[in-house]
């Protein structure tokens, strides 16, 4: 749906580190020279677990457990090859089987256009969300449902519908944000985000709709409640060798899996070794789901760069809609008008 621009991203590297020592108040480039634990772990100049780099976290994982592995948390090295060979053939075969004008255009991508990788992550798992057991998204409160059953779809291939206007399409789709922690989490492409820290702040760009999350470490404090944030308000921390970062102050509008504005997340990142970056992130809405959740995935170095998400320039797809709506409206119309009565 929408174009992906392949300029190498040197401006936007340059911007973010100038952003993360303006934001830490130091040298942006005090942050270069690393070495290594006897751990294996890389290390910034001032000791701490070094998470810099380009990261991916393209994988064929599901999200959560599908129902053929219902009682099972991880595969077997055969079955998790079998798994992932099945899913990327899939994606071709699926394809092939469409028909209709509409099926043309929805599902206009094979396997050369996704990004979704060809392998499970290593543990096996049979899904992201190692908690619940079960690999599930818990059941939704009432409050919950019923703001699901109201809510605009945030993204993904949607059934054509008749929209007023633009905000009648999710913010993903609007080039707005994926939120978080949508923003970590792995798509059909476009799976991966530069980290770049100092002492005091650590930044995250993703390559997806360009979105940059700035977390400072210095212990100040959230924003006032008042104040909220269409990617939340976050505030990092070190527990040993694992970053912590707690975020809160969402608005009503970046909506994770149905989430309200009370979303409160829990993200942890470890550095496992050189090319192994850990990703853990607890879900807490009590006013949405019936208990807390977690997901955790792997994300591996790549030698690459990010390049420029070009989003909103190639978002013919907005324009294509509300045209399209309009189109659709004025051939009621025409029906109706030549029904006999």
């Amino acid at each position: 749906m929408m174009s992906r621009t392949r300029l190498e991203a040197a401006t936007v590297g340059i911007f973010l580190v100038a952003t993360v020592g303006l934001g830490a108040g130091q040298n942006a480039t005090s942050g270069t020279r690393s070495s290594v634990s006897r751990s294996g772990v890389p290390r910034t100049s001032w000791g701490a677990p070094d998470l810099q780099g380009v990261w991916s976290t393209a994988t064929v994982t599901p999200f959560e457990r599908p129902k053929e592995f219902a009682d099972k948390e991880t595969l077997t090295e055969h079955e998790a090859a079998e798994y992932a060979k099945h899913v990327t053939d899939a994606r071709n075969v699926d394809l092939r089987r469409q028909v209709g004008q509409n099926s043309d255009v929805t599902s206009a991508y094979n396997d050369a256009w996704y990004d979704r990788g060809t392998r499970v992550i290593p543990t096996r798992r049979t899904s992201l969300v190692i908690d619940p057991p079960d690999g599930r998204i818990p059941p939704l409160t009432p409050e919950g449902q019923a703001r699901a059953a109201r809510a605009i779809p945030q993204s993904g291939i949607q059934e054509f519908r008749i929209v007023d206007s633009w905000l009648d399409r999710g913010i993903w789709e609007r080039c707005i944000t994926r939120g978080v922690p949508d923003v970590m989490l792995p798509t059909a492409y476009n799976n991966n985000y530069r980290i770049v820290q100092t002492k005091g702040t650590v930044a995250i760009l993703a390559e997806m709709i360009h979105d940059v999350r700035v977390i400072p470490l210095d212990n100040r404090p959230h924003l006032p409640s008042n104040l909220r944030q269409w990617m939340g308000d976050s505030r990092g921390r070190w527990e040993g060798d694992t970053l912590v970062v707690d975020t809160t102050n969402f608005t009503n509008k970046t909506v994770f899996r149905g989430a309200s504005e009370n979303l409160h997340l829990t993200e942890r990142f470890t550095r496992l070794d050189k090319n192994t970056l850990q990703y853990r992130v607890t879900v807490d809405d009590p006013t949405t789901f019936t208990r807390p959740w977690t997901i955790e995935l792997p994300a591996v170095r790549m030698d690459a760069e990010i390049y420029e998400y070009a989003c909103h320039e190639g978002n013919y797809a907005m324009r294509n809609l509300l045209s399209a709506s309009r189109a659709a409206e004025r051939q009621a119309a025409e029906k109706k008008k030549n029904t006999p009565r």
